[in-house]
């Protein structure tokens, strides 16, 4: 967890100034993602990053706590925060495996671009499940490595050796990532189909609903 904090500690300035890769999709993904939104929504972010798309969303929703291990990550968002006039959003610097400090369950949980880049994504995923309400969702983007005929594994070997990649990245397969989300209890509510935004890495945008009664059963694709 240290070297993966000061991995995005120093890297936040640059991921702060990089662009959005595709904003027309980027836009859907904020409006699908809105639409599971009320006033009185309570709205929990996980590895936030400069909070932009937390940011985005304060207004349509009663308030936001974003967390993230990169405490010059937290200091941009808020930066960002206080430019925009947004006042509904508090951050928390945490990894999400060391946080259980949420008063009550959430009506959304999100945790964008994260996925992949840890070491125990099942255990995260679970504790995504249990950090909601029953009948709320949990949105997510997320690319799969292990779809792509990119060879990843020693790439990202290297890259780590080079100090340009994180710990813990996982390379997984979409099934696989679904089932996932299949054993931690959830359904999946919508789907983004993989490889449309992604460019060279293969991924999805997906909502996940928490049923009201825990069930057996995935929606078909």
């Amino acid at each position: 967890m240290i070297q993966s904090e000061k991995f995005w500690d120093k890297n936040a300035d640059l991921y702060s100034k990089s662009p959005v890769k595709n904003k027309v999709d980027y836009q859907k993904k904020l409006e699908v993602t809105r639409g599971y939104f009320q006033p009185h929504t309570k709205l929990f972010e996980f590895a936030c990053g400069t909070g932009s798309t937390a940011i985005s969303h304060a207004s349509y929703v009663d308030n936001v706590l974003a967390i993230d291990i990169s405490s010059n990550m937290l200091a941009i968002a808020k930066e960002k925060a206080n430019a925009a006039g947004v006042e509904n959003v508090s951050s928390q610097q945490s990894a999400i495996e060391d946080f259980n400090q949420l008063d009550e369950p959430s009506d959304i949980v999100m945790g964008h671009s994260i996925i992949h880049l840890l070491e125990a994504p099942d255990a995260v995923i679970a504790k995504a499940y249990n950090l909601k309400k029953f009948g709320g969702v949990f949105v997510t983007n997320t690319v799969f490595l292990g779809d792509s005929k990119i060879p990843w594994k020693p790439l990202i070997a290297v890259a780590k050796m080079f100090g340009i990649a994180p710990d813990g990245v996982t390379i997984l397969k979409q099934d696989q990532l679904e089932e996932l989300f299949f054993k931690a209890g959830f359904a999946i509510d919508y789907r983004l189909e993989p490889g449309e935004t992604e460019g060279i890495f293969k991924g999805v945008f997906i909502i996940l609903k928490k049923p009201l009664i825990k069930t057996n059963c995935i929606n078909p694709r």
